[in-house]
């Protein structure tokens, strides 16, 4: 009977002990603008960047995700969600919006975002080196790479005199991007003619309207709609016979003709190991925000070649990825 008292009484002091160490693992919100089972490579990157810190999902720190499936008007919803989970940091991903919901939510939980093109231009962060306030993280890149994107396009369609630049008007990112892309093209005296879409049905009359555009080449803006309908842009992209340029390797890797752009797992990568250095006690103010550490040219040999292109042999030695 004693015996049977003083189990009972050891499971009553174990019990405190064990729901002390599961409150003392932090949590991790991760919130993105997309869905899981098109992103599950980018999950593990940033799992892999966390695990350099020195941190093990499931073992000594716990994610909670939040996905938005492509709808924006769903994150200040969800970063709400997470600010009310008392998370330890959101890792805002997926495009700029997310990262704008999350700040939003609070002032005092910190952020790591990725993605967005102009942090500073946008009122993210004041500064790249000084980003002051609760928010930091990696950036792609912005108006340096629409310009070699544009360069990348002239070395392999010399002839090109009107690019079509097809961007989202739902991105906060968009104004800025079609700023740029109309910039670098006057710089390099070429025409561009800017249209959005925001669904399935305005992509597809996009590319019906190129052939009276009189248009030499699609230019693809960095959106993660535009990404989760990669497959979509690609096909039609090959129906109408149009050389298109992407930023991400995701497309030339379903049959796109090229990308240029950072490598997207290792941003995430990147945002893993700041998601860390933030649970060990650093503050996003004193983070500076990263650029993406791999930015990359990848071409598809076979799109190509359907299109009865041939890339110039000193264009393919600079390319980082072929694929046949």
């Amino acid at each position: 009977m004693r015996r049977r008292q003083f189990l009972a009484g050891s499971a009553a002091l174990a019990w405190p002990l064990v729901v002390r160490a599961q409150r003392s693992t932090p949590f991790i919100g991760f919130l993105n603008s997309g869905s899981s089972n098109e992103r599950a490579h980018l999950v593990e990157a940033f799992r892999g960047g966390l695990k350099e810190g020195g941190y093990v999902d499931g073992k000594n720190v716990a994610i909670e995700y939040r996905w938005a499936e492509s709808h924006p008007d769903l994150l200040p919803k969800l970063a709400t969600e997470l600010v009310d989970r008392k998370v330890a940091v959101i890792v805002a991903t997926g495009s700029l919006a997310p990262a704008l919901a999350a700040k939003s939510a609070t002032k005092t939980i910190p952020i790591v975002f990725v993605g967005a093109e102009d942090p500073v231009k946008l009122g993210l962060v004041a500064s790249l080196s000084h980003p002051r306030g609760n928010v930091t993280g990696v950036t792609g890149g912005g108006a340096a790479l629409h310009r070699k994107r544009m360069e990348i396009l002239k070395d392999v369609i010399p002839g090109a005199t009107k690019i079509v630049y097809l961007g989202n008007p739902d991105n906060p990112d968009a104004k800025a991007s079609a700023y740029d892309v109309l910039a670098a093209a006057e710089a390099m005296r070429m025409q561009v003619d800017i249209v959005n879409a925001r669904t399935e049905a305005e992509i597809e009359a996009v590319f019906g309207a190129m052939k009276q555009m009189h248009a030499s080449a699609l230019l693809v803006a960095t959106d993660p709609f535009f990404t989760s309908r990669r497959e979509l842009i690609v096909q039609l992209a090959a129906r109408y016979a149009i050389p298109a340029s992407y930023s991400f390797r995701e497309f030339p890797e379903v049959g796109g003709l090229m990308s240029y752009g950072p490598n997207v797992a290792d941003v995430y990568r990147q945002a893993g190991i700041y998601a860390a250095r933030v649970l060990n006690g650093a503050k996003p103010a004193d983070l500076p925000v990263l650029q993406a550490s791999r930015i990359e040219l990848v071409v598809n040999l076979k799109a190509a070649k359907q299109l009865g292109l041939s890339f110039p042999r000193d264009f393919l030695a600079r390319v980082d990825e072929v694929i046949q």
